[in-house]
């Protein structure tokens, strides 16, 4: 006895890509997010390849799975994808500390994010 399988979330134009647990903060990742949301696949990837952010390189691996599912798992047309949503979210928080001095210790943050990256197939337009 076991559970019923869940339903299909996405649509059957859809595809998605997600990492846990990516060592930068949220908010630095969400400003390379910002860079492709809404853009084709092509103009994505070229905006992640020539980005001078450190992160930039990893959301590229996860645009590229995300790519790869919409093509071998779900059939859809590489040309007509794009990017059509990019979800940051916060993981967990590492908490260190560092001595100073008279005794003291300041605390030192390390936090980590979450990313899914949705990519869907484009309408024909006539």
């Amino acid at each position: 006895m076991s559970k019923k399988a869940l339903p299909r979330q996405l649509s059957d134009f859809e595809a998605i890509a997600s990492a846990k647990a990516i060592r930068v903060s949220p908010q630095k990742l969400n400003l390379v997010a910002g860079l492709i949301r809404n853009k084709s696949v092509s103009e994505a990837m070229a905006q992640l390849t020539f980005s001078k952010k450190r992160i930039s390189g990893e959301v590229k691996k996860i645009l590229m799975s995300a790519i790869a599912n919409a093509e071998n798992n779900h059939h859809l047309d590489v040309d007509r994808l794009y990017v059509s949503e990019v979800n940051v979210g916060k993981a967990l928080i590492m908490k260190r500390f560092m001595p100073r001095a008279k005794g003291r210790g300041v605390r030192i943050v390390k936090p980590f994010s979450n990313l899914k990256i949705i990519v869907q197939q484009r309408e024909e337009t006539l």
